[in-house]
C-alpha cells in the first residue's frame, strides 16, 4: 500500500513585548557599571525568528518521529535581560480540514505518544506539548545586543491511520525584557 507524506507546517509570529513602566534611582552602587546601555539611557529588546518550519515524514504503522528545528533570536540591550515564551495560538491541534493532530500532553519532556506533536529546546527525541497559554522557554540574563539564539526543536510522532495531507499550527514566541 502506497501512503502519501504528510507535511507539518508550523507558522511563526514573533512578539517583542516591551513592558512600560517607570524607573527609579538604585541607591548607589546598586547599579549596573560598564553595561551596554550608557548612565540614563534606554534598553532595547527586539525578537527575530525562522517564519516556518516544515517537515515532511512517511509514517509506518507503529508510528514515526519526524523533527525540525527553528530559531528565535532576541537582542537585548538591558543588563537584567529576559524571558521567551512560547503558546499556540487559538487550537494546540496541527489542523487540516477534516483532521487534526493534538499537542501532546507531556508538560515535562517525554518522548511523544502516537499522533501527537511537541516541541523542545534541547534537541532531544522527549517533547513537552504546546499550550494555549505562555509557557517559559528561556530566562536570560545579560545584555544581548549582538543576539541570543534559541533553537526550537519540533516533534511529530504520527502513524497510518491519519489523513494524508498538509497540517498546520501557529504559535507564537513572545520576549519580554526583565524588570529586576
Amino acid at each position: 500500500m502506497r501512503y502519501r507524506l504528510i507535511l507539518a507546517f508550523f507558522s511563526i509570529i514573533a512578539i517583542a513585548f516591551v513592558v512600560d513602566y517607570t524607573a527609579s534611582a538604585q541607591p548607589y552602587g546598586m547599579g549596573a557599571y560598564s553595561s551596554n546601555t550608557p548612565y540614563g539611557g534606554e534598553t532595547s529588546l527586539s525578537i527575530s525568528a525562522t517564519s516556518g518550519v516544515n517537515m515532511t515524514i512517511n509514517p509506518a504503522t507503529t508510528g514515526t518521529l519526524a523533527t525540525a528545528a527553528g530559531n528565535v533570536t532576541v537582542y537585548s540591550t538591558d543588563v537584567v535581560g529576559y524571558k521567551l515564551y512560547i503558546k499556540a495560538v487559538g487550537s494546540t491541534a496541527m489542523t487540516m480540514v477534516g483532521a487534526n493532530i493534538p499537542a501532546s500532553t507531556n508538560v515535562t519532556a517525554a518522548a511523544l505518544g502516537i499522533n501527537t506533536w511537541g516541541y523542545n529546546t534541547t534537541g532531544s527525541a522527549n517533547f513537552i506539548g504546546v499550550t494555549t497559554t505562555d509557557a517559559l522557554l528561556k530566562n536570560a540574563t545579560g545584555p544581548y545586543s549582538t543576539g541570543d539564539p534559541t533553537t526550537v526543536t519540533y516533534g511529530l510522532n504520527i502513524d497510518r491511520s491519519k489523513s494524508a495531507g498538509s497540517y498546520a499550527s501557529n504559535v507564537i514566541y513572545t520576549a519580554v525584557p526583565q524588570t529586576n
